[in-house]
């Protein structure tokens, strides 16, 4: 049976997920970390089939964190399960070299589905996502005035612990950036959006956020 590592902070995503998972696949044997910590420690003492992981676990950093997970174990296959918005941030994570992207809010079947997929060494995107990939081959027009595709990887990450109301400060500390690097990020992502502040980025990025790949 598969080895399956859960890494979420919040306790009650990690109950839930592992009570579908044994419901897909009873004996499967589960384990859970609640930092990214603890997701290395993890990976250090035991080999797993699947990681399903957070993109905002503490300790991590978003994009970062799929190449450190690689270098501990390269054939792990990783399936993303996050709060966030899947056709803003699927694209970018699946070409970091993830297997799947999940949000959280998907039906139970979605995440049996997803986790089947991966097992089955194939990449899972959702029927939405796929819609939104391919709609966007006949409408390059319209994606190449959406400013949120003018965003690096690295001010994706930056916008989006702002939006979640990170300081400049705390989001230098959690992606190892000096705070005068933070605020250039800053600056930049706001000029690009053109917007003066926080809730103007949400409000943007809420408008915006169903056009971006």
């Amino acid at each position: 049976m598969p080895n399956i590592l859960i890494a979420d902070d919040h306790a009650i995503v990690r109950y839930g997920t592992t009570l579908i998972i044994k419901d897909l696949m009873p004996g499967v044997t589960v384990s859970e970390a609640e930092n990214f910590s603890q997701v290395l420690k993890l990976l250090s003492q035991q080999k797993f089939d699947l990681l399903i992981l957070d993109i905002n676990i503490p300790g991590g950093n978003n994009l970062q964190m799929i190449d450190v997970v690689r270098l501990h174990q390269p054939q792990i296959r990783i399936l993303i399960f996050s709060g966030y918005d899947e056709q803003l941030f699927a694209l970018r994570y699946l070409q970091a070299g993830v297997d799947g992207y999940l949000v959280k809010h998907s039906p139970e079947e979605d995440l049996k589905t997803a986790i089947r997929t991966i097992l089955n060494n194939e990449k899972y995107i959702s029927s939405t996502v796929r819609q939104h990939l391919l709609n966007g081959l006949n409408t390059k027009a319209d994606i190449s005035r959406n400013p949120l595709q003018t965003l690096s990887n690295r001010e994706m990450e930056v916008m989006q612990l702002l939006i979640k109301g990170s300081s400049v400060a705390d989001i230098g500390s959690m992606l190892s950036l000096q705070i005068s690097t933070v605020s250039t990020y800053k600056a930049r992502i706001f000029d690009k959006l053109d917007v003066a502040n926080v809730i103007d980025l949400a409000e943007k990025v809420r408008l915006y956020g169903g056009q971006a790949s």
